[in-house]
């Protein structure tokens, strides 16, 4: 029994490694049989992938799509509740109204400060006027009392009534004074009443703007890949909800070694044959090469272990082509890139581009 099993082992590993060496067999075929000037590398189709995401914490209402619908940009995908949103806005939408009155009030004030002004600064004038008379006055019954033409009680009483309009003067000056910080209070008050109300329009801005972002439209053209939220959960801010796949930006991404990568210029022509589609060729473009090694063996001190340097690159699908055929797009699809090192290269016949119809 262990002489049978032990055979049956080594029949096994023979019938594998003898599969491995049919496989490296075809590959060296198919490498060493490319034109002069031409790489290749394996790799799988692979699209950039958008997380359609909430910005504000809710629970998720509804969604309006299912795994696998394809999506225009601008169409709504899910809805978040906005029950207590919609009380901040109302409250918010009141306090703005109040601050709107509250302008009016401040601006009449300012008014009724600025007559109170007027009319002080016209109490000055009756007031300096008043006290010019009774200076004139002063002014002939004083060489009057000396000439013992008027009593001395009536000098008094002039001087008296000289000091008394000054005084006046002085007091309707200050009033007057008084009426302008009155004005320039009202006027802060205005300011302020303003200020007020700019603060609450952009709090009603806000809750405004979280009121917008609870329904969650497609960013850009594409699928939906999968779904991550069910209606009823409640999400944090940033919370996932669904996954999209932009299938108009659509790349295959392979490796080179170090040697054949630093020879591949950016815009080098690519053809791709897909395993799922064999009997089409598919043209692209090199839209990145990596600029350090995607993996590296320990030590690279010899030649022969810089060979295993890899960088990546990204064969690039035309936009066009992607778009006549959208539905026929699949993410993950192993493949082969033949990419133009030299552009003078010729690619051989059977790399002719061939599409779909």
């Amino acid at each position: 029994m262990i002489a049978r099993k032990s055979f049956r082992l080594i029949t096994g590993v023979a019938v594998i490694a003898a599969a491995v060496a049919a496989v490296l067999y075809w590959q060296w075929r198919r490498d060493s049989s490319l034109t002069p000037g031409i790489a290749s590398g394996n790799g799988r189709i692979e699209a950039t992938e958008i997380n359609l995401s909430a910005r504000v914490a809710g629970r998720l209402a509804e969604i309006l799509v299912s795994e696998g619908d394809f999506v225009k940009a601008g169409q709504v995908l899910a809805r978040i509740q906005t029950d207590v949103l919609e009380a901040q806005l109302l409250e918010a939408r009141a306090k703005l109204r109040q601050a709107k009155n509250a302008i009016t009030t401040a601006r009449a004030q300012v008014t009724a400060r600025e007559s109170e002004k007027q009319a002080a600064e016209a109490v000055v004038l009756q007031r300096e006027s008043e006290e010019h008379a009774i200076q004139q006055r002063l002014a002939r019954t004083e060489p009057l009392a000396k000439a013992n033409a008027v009593s001395r009680q009536d000098l008094d009483d002039d001087r008296a009534r000289a000091k008394s309009a000054e005084a006046a003067v002085k007091a309707s000056t200050a009033q007057v004074a008084a009426a302008e910080g009155a004005a320039a209070a009202a006027r802060a008050q205005v300011l302020d009443a303003e200020a007020m109300v700019e603060a609450v329009e952009a709090t009603v801005a806000r809750v405004q703007a979280e009121i917008d972002d609870c329904t969650l439209k497609a960013p850009r053209d594409g699928r939906v890949q999968y779904l991550i939220t069910q209606p009823g959960e409640v999400l944090g801010a940033g919370g996932k909800v669904l996954n999209l796949v932009d299938l108009s930006d659509v790349y295959l991404t392979f490796f080179l070694p170090e040697t054949l990568a630093g020879r591949v210029a950016l815009g080098s022509e690519v053809r791709l044959i897909l395993d799922a589609v064999p009997q089409f060729v598919i043209p692209a473009r090199v839209s990145y090469v990596a600029s350090v090694a995607q993996f590296t063996p320990k030590t690279v001190e010899t030649a022969s272990e810089r060979q295993k340097l890899m960088f990546r690159v990204k064969a690039q699908i035309d936009r066009a082509l992607l778009h006549k055929h959208l539905e026929r797009v699949k993410t993950g699809v192993p493949g082969v890139a033949w990419v133009k090192l030299d552009e003078k290269a010729e690619w051989p016949s059977r790399l002719a581009v061939k599409t779909p119809p």
